[in-house]
């Protein structure tokens, strides 16, 4: 008795370590906005991966709030276009002001989710938001 609930513990242990099918094929996607000529108005190119692999013929609806103050602050959201590769999309963000945005991405097509990046806009772009709280730089 004592072994069957030593291989079962083992078991469970196991397979609370191992990510299971759902979790390896969530979408992951990586934000590049550079700055346009008009203020707050950013071109951004959106990288989205499932299971390592580039993720194509998704429909992408992209918007922002700031964290800092809910309800104050939200762009109205936009559809992104597929970029030049694959995996790869286009959309412009017009944002109110520089600071730190959730940047929502709804994804419809072959899988859907919904992702929350955050990002520090400022006159150079975005720089991703670590979890300190302080924007990362390269």
């Amino acid at each position: 008795m004592v072994k069957a609930a030593l291989v079962v513990t083992h078991a469970l242990a196991l397979a609370l370590l191992v990510p299971g099918p759902a979790l390896a094929q969530r979408a992951l996607a990586e934000l590049a906005c550079t700055p346009t000529k008009t203020d707050f108005i950013y071109d951004c190119v959106i990288h989205l991966t499932r299971g390592g692999q580039a993720l194509t013929g998704a429909r992408i609806t992209v918007g922002a709030d700031m964290p800092s103050m809910p309800m104050a602050h939200n762009v109205r959201p936009v559809e992104a276009t597929p970029g030049k590769i694959p995996g790869e999309y286009q959309a412009m963000l017009d944002l109110e002001m520089p600071g730190e945005w959730a940047v929502k991405l709804r994804l419809a097509g072959p899988v859907r989710d919904q992702l929350i990046l955050l990002y520090d806009f400022d006159d150079k772009g975005a720089h991703p938001v670590t979890r300190s709280g302080r924007p990362h730089r390269k």
